[in-house]
């Protein structure tokens, strides 16, 4: 009876942290504020206590839901009021200007050079020289400005015919298993599938890791591997 009431418990928790996040937006999963990352702790903390002590459901599932209530108001209160808003997620800070680190706003954000440097090149930035401005949102992703002869030139800004629109690709393999709606989706089956693995010289589908067919029916394969890679140049 003990295990039953544990299980029922955490299925109950379960449930209630699905809901609460339902509620209160994507924005909690893909980027999170200082706010949603406290919030998502304590709730998360919250769910847990009920999962596991008896003594305390009902205490956890009241807190669990004002503090989901709490957080959907504060956020409603964000969108309508600019202070709100400021206090809760804070304000943009400006790591890198016309070629100077300010080294006390990225002390401020807690951020070292070469965490610095790595999300420059994440964003396909190796050479500050290329860099104008680097900002830090307030979710945590910085904000790149490049310099204006480094900008990606538009077909506008050379008055060229615009190319036809692209359009999603779609993932027809993925870690060996074919993704038969996806594939359908396409206008294919898995025979054209098959067809177009072997002229890739790949024979047996569970060889590949991703395989993407894009709007022109165009197969690009990418096949598992083992290798591992050590090669660290920016340590």
């Amino acid at each position: 009876m003990e295990y039953l009431r544990i299980v029922l418990s955490a299925l109950i928790s379960l449930l209630m942290l699905f809901i609460l996040t339902k509620i209160m937006g994507r924005r909690q999963i893909g980027q999170l504020s200082f706010f949603d990352y406290i919030n998502g702790i304590t709730i998360g903390s919250i769910a847990s206590e009920m999962a596991t002590n008896k003594d305390s459901f009902w205490a956890a599932f009241i807190a669990i839901t004002i503090y989901g209530l709490a957080s959907v108001l504060i956020s409603v209160g964000a969108c309508k009021s600019i202070k709100i808003r400021r206090f809760v997620t804070g304000k943009s800070v400006i790591l890198f200007e016309k070629g100077v680190i300010y080294e006390k706003n990225l002390a401020k954000a807690k951020i070292d050079i070469n965490e610095f440097l790595m999300e420059c090149r994440y964003s396909g930035y190796f050479d500050l020289n290329k860099i104008h401005t680097v900002i830090l949102e307030t979710n945590g992703h910085m904000s790149i400005i490049p310099m204006a002869d480094e900008k990606p030139v538009t077909t506008k800004e050379l008055n060229l015919p615009v190319p036809e629109q692209e359009t999603m690709i779609a993932n027809v393999v993925m870690d060996g298993t074919i993704m038969e709606q996806n594939l359908k989706h396409t206008g294919n089956d898995v025979i054209w599938l098959e067809r177009e693995l072997k002229n890739y010289g790949v024979a047996d589908v569970k060889d590949v890791f991703l395989a993407i067919c894009d709007a022109n029916n165009k197969l690009t394969v990418y096949e598992k591997n083992n290798m591992l890679v050590k090669r660290d140049l920016f340590t």
